[in-house]
């Protein structure tokens, strides 16, 4: 490689490094590594700036917006009580029940956000049914790290497809004559779920008298709820219809967000809602800055033309056996993203691939099976989702002690393996061995 691309690759390593070490702020280092790059001439601050995303950018923010007002709605909560129901006083049905519903809702609202809905709830739920806190908080953790990749709307890794590869809101459902994103991991997700049951939960006394347990959730403000509801799915309905309407998905998303704040704003009193700028002060910025800072300094490995020689290296395996390239690429993602925040992963080998694809390699068996190893096996630890150090941080305080990484790994590694598995034996079947020549 050339001088200036050790460089590029030197800063990049050091700056992922110091991200994972969790030394000195995530976002502090992310951007601290952009500016390193444009001051060593790997790249100038305009490239930088090009190379970020902004209608990715603007889908964030926008769903985030819209899913804020949905949090404060009261809706998640009569949601969760609806489990306790459906449940029968069962305690290892509800918490499987609760785990679905968080993976349900992060495919339209971030990780981190779900687990903070879901948890006031779950909590008064986990104390009524005896169930320690630990691993009921957990795996709604799980859970909503587990479906983001579901649907384009849910996660970062999704939007990054769809900035990298051109996939449509559709194609997560049904592409190319088959399945894809949202069938396949829903079956993944039904039969984790059952595992885990199985693991963990059966067997748990039921509560025959559920009415006696006192738990009860209303929704406060009827109108305020059904009309956020219908702006959020109104707004997805709308991102799925795309290519029909002609303008780019973060346009789509911010039009939904704005119309919704004019609406309620112009509704004054007659509504119980947040104000616009109490929503806007509880947006996650340092991700959104980080998020900006990572499409830059994978840019600059990409002005380097690292990605690349990357994709040149990994060619001849694909050429020679596309099954095992596939198998290799699906399971060394899994640990490593089980140790390092997996967007930066994920959005490296989205460039890889397609300039595989460019090489004559076909790319899209190979762009899901990592977005799907690079989403479940950050389930692994702490270190690859940040959403599952928001749940440990709620369990711990419930239940005032430490959770030990024993415990934790005690959960987190038959849920990444049974998922992992089943999610893989489904991608050969239905994407990769088709494409085996």
């Amino acid at each position: 490689m050339e001088p200036m691309a050790w460089v590029a690759l030197t800063v990049f390593v050091i700056t992922i490094v110091v991200v994972i070490s969790n030394k000195i702020d995530s976002t502090l280092a992310a951007l601290t590594g952009v500016a390193v790059m444009i001051w060593l001439d790997v790249m100038t601050e305009v490239d930088a700036f090009g190379y970020v995303d902004w209608n990715v950018m603007a889908i964030l923010v926008s769903i985030w917006l819209i899913a804020g007002y949905f949090g404060k709605s009261g809706v998640p909560s009569w949601l969760s009580v609806q489990a306790l129901r459906f449940s029968g006083g069962r305690p290892g049905v509800l918490v499987i029940v609760l785990t679905f519903l968080a993976g349900v809702i992060s495919m339209f609202v971030d990780n981190v956000v779900t687990i903070l809905m879901m948890a006031p709830v779950a909590l008064p739920l986990a104390r009524a049914m005896k169930l320690s806190a630990a691993p009921v908080i957990l795996m709604i953790g799980f859970g909503a790290n587990f479906m983001g990749t579901a649907l384009i709307v849910g996660d970062l890794p999704p939007q990054m497809l769809h900035s990298v590869a051109g996939a449509e809101f559709p194609d997560f459902i049904w592409q190319f004559g088959r399945p894809s994103s949202f069938p396949i991991l829903m079956v993944t997700f039904a039969a984790t779920l059952a595992a885990m049951y199985a693991y963990g939960f059966r067997g748990r006394p039921r509560v025959t008298d559920v009415g006696a347990l006192g738990v009860s959730a209303r929704i406060p403000d009827p109108l305020f709820a059904t009309i956020v509801v219908v702006w959020f799915l109104g707004t997805v309905v709308a991102m799925s219809l795309r290519e029909l309407i002609g303008v780019k998905l973060g346009f789509i998303a911010l039009t939904g967000a704005l119309s919704l704040v004019l609406v309620l704003h112009f509704l004054g009193e007659r509504v119980k809602s947040p104000s616009f700028e109490e929503m806007i002060q509880e947006l996650d910025w340092r991700a959104i800055f980080f998020y900006i800072a990572l499409f830059a300094l994978v840019g600059g490995l990409e002005k380097a033309h690292i990605l690349d020689k990357l994709a040149e290296a990994m060619k001849p395996m694909f050429a020679q056996s596309y099954a095992l390239g596939a198998t290799v690429l699906y399971w060394v993602t899994i640990p490593i993203v089980g140790l390092v925040e997996h967007d930066a992963y994920i959005l490296t080998f989205l460039y890889t691939i397609r300039d595989l694809g460019q090489a004559g390699i076909e790319p899209w068996p190979l762009y899901w099976m990592l977005l799907w190893s690079g989403t479940l096996g950050s389930n692994l630890t702490v270190a690859g989702a940040p959403a599952l150090y928001v749940a440990m941080t709620i369990a711990e305080k419930e239940e005032g002690r430490k959770i030990s990484l024993r415990e934790f790994l005690a959960w987190s590694v038959p849920f990444t393996l049974v998922c992992s598995t089943v999610c893989y034996v489904l991608g050969m079947l239905i994407w990769v061995l088709p494409y085996v020549k």
